[in-house]
């Protein structure tokens, strides 16, 4: 980490433009002059608000289409063309048109909620095909309640799968989202803050709300993550 701060302040040095490349220390000096500011938090709020309701609608939305596609397969032959439509097009597609159906505060949320769906869906409905048969099938001779089946026999097989769409989708709703704001510029948002960065030429703030927004993202990763685990082993000692 420091060798590569270093080469980044060697490289801002040798430039000598901070135009096009701003050093490291100039980038911790603007942060530090953004968390003072009184609309850094709310403009903080507004992004992570729409952002986490985005990436949770589409991981209800997936985790139900996939239990529904698994317990009944035509569900699944119907739902793939659309599924499919929405992981293969472009997002920034997806931004231009939905600025024509949607309210430019509530574009991040559908966004979020479009890149999310698909990666949850197919994780999930994998993880639940990859279950064992034949445990299913003594499941299902010996009557076992559905509950139990549920927590002991298809929880541990998605488990993985779930957990790994959970990390990938995060981070991708986060991209998303952003960039649907940085297009759309909704009021207080960071969308709107990275926009007039570039219209402004303010290499630094450019920097350092990319910086928030990695330090964020990541953050409510770990943070969503070990509660999801956290919540798995509790249903283990059920």
């Amino acid at each position: 980490m420091l060798l590569a701060l270093a080469l980044w302040q060697g490289l801002a040095e040798v430039i000598g433009h901070s135009l096009l490349l701003v050093g490291p220390l100039e980038v911790v000096a603007r942060l530090a002059n953004l968390l003072a500011q009184p609309d850094f938090w709310a403009t903080l709020f507004f992004t992570f608000c729409r952002i986490e309701t985005g990436f949770f609608l589409g991981l209800a939305a997936g985790v139900l289409l996939a239990g529904l596609s698994y317990r009944f397969p035509p569900v699944e032959y119907l739902l793939w063309p659309y599924v499919v439509a929405i992981k293969s097009t472009p997002v920034a597609s997806f931004i231009i048109v939905s600025l024509i159906w949607l309210d430019v505060r509530s574009l991040s949320v559908f966004i979020g909620f479009l890149m999310v769906l698909p990666l949850i869906y197919f994780n999930l409905l994998e993880g639940l095909k990859s279950s064992d048969p034949q445990l299913l099938q003594m499941a299902a001779l010996f009557e076992v309640p559905w509950r139990r089946r549920l927590l002991y026999l298809y929880l541990p097989q998605v488990w993985p799968f779930l957990l790994s769409a959970c990390s990938a989708a995060l981070g991708l709703s986060w991209k998303a989202g952003v960039a649907a704001e940085v297009i759309g510029i909704p009021d207080g948002s960071i969308g709107e803050r990275l926009y007039e960065a570039k219209v402004y030429l303010s290499t630094g703030d450019l920097f350092a709300w990319t910086i928030v927004i990695v330090v964020v993202s990541v953050a409510f990763e770990k943070l969503f993550l070990a509660l999801l685990r956290a919540i798995y082993r509790r249903l283990e000692t059920l």
